[in-house]
């Protein structure tokens, strides 16, 4: 079968936002307005197409990104404009959540998306997650764009936004839509690109719209930001800015084709408003996904590594004629086995071929392709490059790349944010023992952020997770989808330690025990490493003291000591390892005496070399009524947190702290008591800091440690 949509007309976007600023409604009426389904469904009566697990209907949050495609011909233009004579362009839109216990999910998102629509709440603005997110897609470079969203609440004000995305995001919005009316009184907005304004009627869920000149009392607003446009636009385009200083006519495919390229560049960000729920704005946003964000020849060549020469770098162009690059960036469980959805940059997946898994060198054949539109599938032939799709039955874990047996590549794997909350989980019944078993295996390929661990005396199992809500769903979905009953224990903090001071440890291995003996001598030095970079090992030998065979085996010692820790049992971060000096024995040395030694070597070192808990500190912002800001800053306070900032937002004050999370839980309760129910808060992980002493003895009595 042919491609049906050339790359020029394919579009890879993410719906990316804070939780509750209305990307689920969004991506629910683009889908209606492209025919995709024909009623829309709304979160709060759970029935939207991307919210489709029983968990996130009950809660009516995201907890999975959900992959859907529609196609879409450009709608809006200038009178006597007949869209059905555009050519029609292919959109693979991910709706991702918005909670920041499941930021895996955009972080892996934004992996394989050529473009973003970043969507704010209209009255809160910029919030914490927006930050996040925004972070993420700077990390990936992804160009993005604005959708202010729920216009029609009261308390949103669409400039207020926009100088808040330039103030907490550092962005250049170019403001592409301004508002006509404001909260109840929103009817439509005037479009800047062609100065006409646009409004909605409220009897066909807002299918048909009316182009119109703009009205009398808007003009002047009107022609200030379209200057302002063309001033931006004039920054990153020379044609641009001489015909504006010329005051000559820019015609609109000029404008168009500079604000795209402006955009590619991430030097702009196209910014919009609208209001999801009440129908007005969405075909102008389906319009510029068009316009402005880029098809995947647009972007930057995909970089891989030569499988067989790691140092050898690959440049993979979108093209069907490359050999075959492609990564699976999301593992689906359901009732009919695993679903893989796979990101194809060069090359064409076919049903039945047989690829290769980069990560285990094994060959894999394709069973069966599928599109998908959020839980529903449907079967396809092939994959062309630059499109999403879904395979069943292969084996593989997140971050795994597929390729031609012929030029086998691998990609870059995701980058997968540490764990700060632990919980013990334990089946209730022996039959629940094995099902729990491969039940959180599954759950652990499928999300990347779930770290499983066995303690090896006791036979425990705990999960790791983002966050307590992250892991109240796992634990839900052991029972659902599983079957398995668990009981599970409060939750933990996920601690760390560190050391603060350097140390040289000499130290023999010396074993005999009748025939071969055992025998190593090494010297090592411990250091603090910088905040974040995590372990570095140096070999800093000469001539031979410690043979290279037998390196490794060192490294191998000190990497198990940093997992079974220094006082308290928790993973050693930060730690710089630098191997100096050594002796062996021609018969009664190897690698793992040399590994014994080594382990030895740093626990000693690390007990001296002024160890440290260290222990995660969240950014929690609280928005609440001025009444209440004195209770609010006292629990705050009184739970360790530092208090960075206050501000007014929509006649609330919201207050801006670093908290560590070990105060942190049960604070939902907490607060609402406190405040009737009226202040609300949000958090994510910020940074890890040492524990106070008296905290850190606790710690310390409560593992058993010295």
């Amino acid at each position: 079968m042919a491609r049906e949509f050339p790359l020029e007309r394919t579009r890879n976007i993410g719906i990316i936002a804070h939780i509750d600023a209305g990307k689920t409604t969004t991506t629910e009426r683009i889908l209606f307005y492209t025919g995709m389904t024909h009623r829309i469904g709304e979160v709060h009566e759970g029935a939207t197409t991307t919210d489709y697990m029983e968990q996130e209907r009950e809660r009516g949050i995201t907890i999975t990104s959900a992959a859907v495609t529609c196609s879409w011909r450009r709608r809006i233009g200038q009178e006597g404009f007949d869209s059905k004579k555009n050519p029609e362009y292919r959109i693979n839109i991910i709706d991702t959540p918005g909670h920041v216990d499941f930021t895996i999910e955009v972080e892996r998102s934004l992996r394989v998306l050529d473009g973003a629509c970043v969507v704010f709440d209209g009255v809160a603005g910029v919030e914490p997650q927006s930050e996040t997110v925004w972070r993420q897609a700077d990390r990936y470079g992804v160009p993005r764009m604005c959708y202010v969203n729920k216009l029609d609440r009261t308390g949103a004000n669409f400039f207020r936004c926009v100088d808040m995305i330039i103030e907490r995001l550092k962005a250049k919005p170019a403001v592409m839509t301004l508002p006509i009316g404001n909260e109840a009184t929103f009817t439509g907005l005037i479009d800047l690109v062609r100065m006409k304004a646009i409004t909605w009627s409220n009897e066909d869920m807002g299918s048909e719209y009316q182009l119109q000149e703009i009205p009398a009392e808007y003009a002047a607003q009107a022609k200030e930001w379209r200057d302002k446009l063309l001033e931006q636009c004039g920054d990153v385009d020379d044609v641009i800015a001489e015909k504006y200083l010329d005051g000559k006519d820019i015609a609109e495919d000029e404008l168009v084709a500079a604000l795209r390229k402006a955009t590619i560049s991430l030097k702009l960000v196209p910014t919009f408003c609208g209001s999801s729920f009440k129908n007005k704005g969405v075909q102008y946003l389906l319009d510029s996904v068009v316009d402005y964000l880029p098809s995947p020849i647009d972007i930057p060549p995909v970089k891989a590594k030569d499988l067989n020469n790691l140092e050898n770098i690959i440049i993979r162009t979108a093209s069907d004629d490359e050999p075959l690059t492609s990564l699976a960036f999301k593992l689906l469980n359901d009732k009919f086995g695993q679903l893989t959805f796979i990101r194809v940059y060069s090359g064409v997946l076919r049903k039945g071929m047989t690829i290769m898994n980069a990560r285990t060198q094994k060959r894999v054949r394709l069973g069966r392709l599928v599109l998908m539109h959020a839980d529903k599938r449907n079967e396809i032939e092939e994959c062309y490059a630059g499109n999403i799709c879904a395979a069943m039955g292969v084996e593989c874990v997140t971050g795994d790349t597929f390729c031609s047996e012929e030029n086998p590549v691998v990609l870059e794997r995701l980058t997968v944010p540490p764990a700060v909350v632990t919980l013990a989980i334990e089946p209730r019944t022996k039959v629940d023992q094995e099902k729990m078993g491969s039940g959180l295996a599954r759950l652990a390929a499928e999300d990347p952020s779930l770290r499983l661990k066995t303690d090896e005396e006791t036979g425990q199992t705990t999960i790791a997770g983002m966050g307590e809500l992250h892991l109240e769903i796992i634990v839900d979905r052991l029972k659902r989808e599983f079957g398995v009953e668990t009981n599970v224990g409060k939750p933990q903090v996920a601690y760390r330690e560190t050391i603060t001071k350097r140390q040289e440890e000499d130290n023999t291995y010396k074993k005999q025990t009748g025939g071969k003996g055992q025998y190593a001598k090494i010297t090592i030095v411990v250091e603090p490493n910088e905040s974040g970079k995590g372990f570095e090992f140096i070999n800093d030998t000469v001539g031979g003291s410690v043979p290279k065979e037998f390196v490794p085996g060192v490294e191998k010692g000190v990497t198990g000591a940093l997992l079974r820790g220094i006082r308290a049992g928790y993973p050693v971060v930060d730690v710089k390892v630098s191997l100096t000096d050594g002796d062996y024995h021609e018969v009664d040395s190897d690698a793992r005496t040399f590994e014994i030694c080594a382990s030895q070597a740093f626990q000693e070192a690390a007990r001296k070399a002024g160890p440290i808990i260290l222990e995660p500190v969240m950014k929690v912002e609280v928005v609440t009524p001025e009444d209440w800001m004195g209770d609010v800053i006292g629990d705050l306070n009184s739970r360790r947190g530092q208090v960075q900032g206050m501000e007014d937002r929509a006649g609330m004050k919201v207050i801006t702290a670093n908290v560590p999370l070990a105060e942190m839980f049960g604070y939902a309760n907490s607060i609402r008591s406190r405040t009737q129910g009226r202040a609300s808060y949000t958090m994510e992980f910020s940074h890890y800091d040492p524990v106070p002493n008296a905290i850190a003895d606790a710690i310390i009595a409560k593992a058993g440690g010295k």
